[in-house]
């Protein structure tokens, strides 16, 4: 096994072997991670990519894509996660995904997606969950343009109900949003995407010492229309912040947008911080007190995160009508499906050859208003605002590289919607060059040598940069795009 292997192996197997019918395919698994009293309930397979028939992808992330999985000897389909080693080990997110596999294998909720097993090869690490035909509910929002209220309070209800027992098993997700709620065929929810669960001090979830999220209680994850204000201040993580999303969703689902919705993820944040939130008019009237009481600026005055619990949440007069005791049976809205030129059941575009095309080139769906969903919480930082004009805003922005033929240093690069790009010293505070064009391509051109490595090329100097979190391609095409606007 090569170094890379070693690095984000998931499973350290003992000598026992023991029968698990979990999966759909039945098969062996292993008593793994060196205990003998723990044993994973979805086995990791000596399955590899060519025992599939690979469709269409579900969804990509920065390390990561989702596809459609058609097991070749059972005709069983999946929805398989592909996981990129190479950038899992440079990025150190082996404990983020070593614990989400561990986690997901403990949940049992009709509310959450299920693991069946998983298995990796040389380069990727690969987990095959249930499949969610019904896609995502943001597309459900975005083709129906805004939901019903009876339709946004059918969905709002079933997360509710798969948030009380996550938060009952002592996880906050920590990535709520409507792309990590999927719908099954027949149109109930799924909660998806654990890659940021963070277990509580008290978890009923058997955590193992090689399998942790960050130490660090106020470390930033999430998407920025989303995010709680108090993980921008730097507070510690708590149930709140998941119900903080769900305040956001709800009003989503009732108005096509998000709330804090805007041109940038740093006014984004804005927003947040200073809670400037607009109601529409044709909300009722206990949507808007849900919806309020939601985004309260204090978690603990959240209904669900209160000393009532999710007693008090679905107590609220919004959900008089939902009958919690037999959720799951009652029939979910009517899905409507995707039209025009996207994939359907017919037409799977995959790649069965066992070589999944990368992940993490740029294509990601931008759902927020901003550029790019990919900057981190240095975009909220106040210490670049006094190198913007009046009226301008951050568009992108990232500490980057700036690489010379011997030397390399970090920078903070900066694209606004002047446009201009300004680079930073960011120990001195001062702007090192500004780089200003007009319509003409001639003035700034872009190239890409890699997921990390960008040069921007003006008529007098060229500027070389690396990108450690590979957005090279997202620079491209946020500087591409305002220069064709």
């Amino acid at each position: 096994m090569s170094e890379m292997e070693k690095n984000v192996d998931w499973m350290i197997h003992n000598d026992d072997n023991s029968s698990n019918d979990s999966s759909p395919d039945g098969g062996a698994s292993h008593d793994i991670l060196g205990s003998k009293s723990f044993a994973f309930r979805a086995p990791q397979e000596n399955f590899c990519i060519q025992d599939f028939d690979l469709g269409k992808i579900y969804g990509v992330g920065s390390y990561s894509k989702v596809v459609k999985a058609k097991k070749k000897d059972t005709g069983i389909v999946y929805a398989l996660k592909i996981m990129d080693k190479k950038f899992i080990t440079k990025e150190n997110k082996t404990a983020y995904v070593k614990l989400e596999r561990i986690v997901l294998d403990q949940l049992d909720h009709p509310g959450i997606m299920r693991l069946y097993f998983t298995f990796q090869d040389n380069f990727s690490l690969y987990m095959a969950l249930e499949p969610c035909e019904g896609g995502e509910l943001f597309d459900q929002i975005n083709r129906k343009g805004r939901l019903p209220e009876d339709e946004a309070r059918f969905y709002a209800a079933e997360v509710v109900d798969a948030l009380e027992y996550i938060h009952s098993m002592g996880l906050i997700h920590r990535d709520i949003k409507p792309e990590n709620l999927l719908l099954t065929k027949d149109g109930h929810i799924k909660i998806a995407d654990f890659g940021s669960v963070k277990p509580m001090q008290d978890t009923r979830i058997t955590v193992l010492p090689n399998a942790s999220s960050d130490d660090k209680a106020c470390t930033f994850v999430g998407t920025a229309a989303y995010v709680p204000p108090e993980v921008l201040n730097s507070s510690p993580a708590t149930f709140g912040n998941d119900l903080w999303a769900l305040g956001c969703i709800l009003y989503q689902m009732l108005s096509g947008t998000s709330p804090f919705k805007d041109t940038s993820e740093w006014l984004i944040f804005q927003r947040i911080i200073a809670r400037d939130i607009r109601l529409p008019d044709y909300f009722s009237e206990e949507a808007r007190d849900l919806i309020e009481k939601l985004l309260d600026l204090d978690p603990s005055r959240r209904p669900g995160a209160g000393a009532d619990g999710y007693a008090a949440l679905k107590a609220h007069p919004f959900f008089r009508r939902i009958e919690w005791s037999n959720l799951r049976t009652q029939t979910p809205p009517e899905l409507v499906l995707e039209t025009g030129g996207g994939s359907s059941e017919g037409d799977d575009h995959g790649d069965s050859s066992g070589n999944p095309t990368p992940t993490g080139n740029g294509s990601a769906r931008q759902n927020d208003g901003s550029i790019t969903r990919l900057t981190s919480i240095e975009s909220f930082d106040s210490r670049w605002q006094q190198f913007l004009e009046p009226g301008e805003s951050v568009l992108m922005i990232s500490m980057v590289k700036k690489v010379r033929k011997l030397t390399s240093k970090k920078v903070q690069l900066i694209l606004t919607n002047k446009p201009k790009l300004i680079y930073v010293d960011p120990a001195k505070l001062v702007v090192k060059a500004n780089i200003i064009w007009s319509d003409n391509s001639d003035d700034l051109s872009i190239q890409v040598s890699s997921p990390s490595h960008f040069k921007l090329c003006t008529p007098k100097k060229v500027f070389c940069f690396e990108d450690a979190k590979q957005r090279a391609y997202q620079w491209k095409i946020a500087i591409e795009g305002l220069q064709s606007r």
